[in-house]
């Protein structure tokens, strides 16, 4: 499995995967003419994009991408708020089962302000990559990953150490806390799952301000014992 970390930060998101067969987009948060410039105007080889939920850092280039053939995967509420309709799109439900090319991926429900949704993917190879992003909680475990892209957001010291010293209002902080995982809960989430086969452990969306990258990796490989890969850092 191949992934490419296009864009990760609250500027834009876009995580390109591959078997080496199929090619699928996680996300894409980036003005067109700059998701064709990372991926090497190479739209057309893109398989099916999969959206997860319809803040413009996630979706930003589905309109390009509906306009330039390219199947777009997304839950009907994400649909609606985005105002996205034609042939290309295709709406997907939670729990339910899809195929893209070589990719089985099911989609779940995450806890975020808007509707989410989480994928998993698991090609004919036996792996398995999870992908979850913008979320508070997830209420699912998953057996058997092998590849692993959560949002590590924020840290609860640091948010309050931003609040007390003016940088972060309060109002943002509560916020943060309500619609985007922490490091705390990161951990709480990765101890609830099974490890055992796991490559790979990406850490993406992390705050500009409210995040240390060195840090959030370190505990993470101390608490897993894995290869952890901190995105666009």
């Amino acid at each position: 499995m191949d992934i490419n970390i296009l864009a990760s930060s609250s500027a834009g998101n876009a995580y390109k995967v591959s078997d080496g067969h199929t090619t699928l987009l996680l996300d894409a948060g980036l003005p067109y003419k700059q998701l064709q410039k990372r991926l090497n105007f190479q739209v057309s080889s893109l398989a099916g994009v999969l959206i997860s939920h319809s803040h413009k850092d996630h979706c930003k280039a589905v309109p390009d991408l509906l306009k330039a053939g390219i199947d777009c995967y997304m839950s009907q509420q994400t649909a609606e708020e985005g105002g996205y309709s034609g042939h290309w799109l295709k709406v997907v439900e939670p729990l339910k089962q899809f195929k893209i090319g070589n990719w089985t991926v099911l989609p779940f429900e995450l806890e975020h302000d808007v509707t989410n949704l989480g994928y998993l993917l698991a090609n004919k190879a036996g792996e398995k990559l999870l992908y979850a992003t913008d979320t508070y909680y997830c209420r699912y475990k998953f057996n058997g990953l092998t590849h692993i892209m959560l949002e590590c957001n924020h840290s609860y010291d640091i948010l309050a150490d931003n609040v007390e010293s003016g940088v972060l209002p309060l109002p943002m902080k509560n916020r943060l806390i309500r619609s985007h995982f922490s490091l705390e809960n990161v951990k709480e989430f990765l101890k609830a799952n099974d490890l055992s086969k796991v490559q790979e452990i990406y850490l993406i969306h992390l705050s500009d301000g409210n995040s240390d990258a060195e840090r959030f990796k370190r505990e993470i490989q101390e608490l897993t014992g894995k290869l952890v890969i901190v995105a666009g850092r």
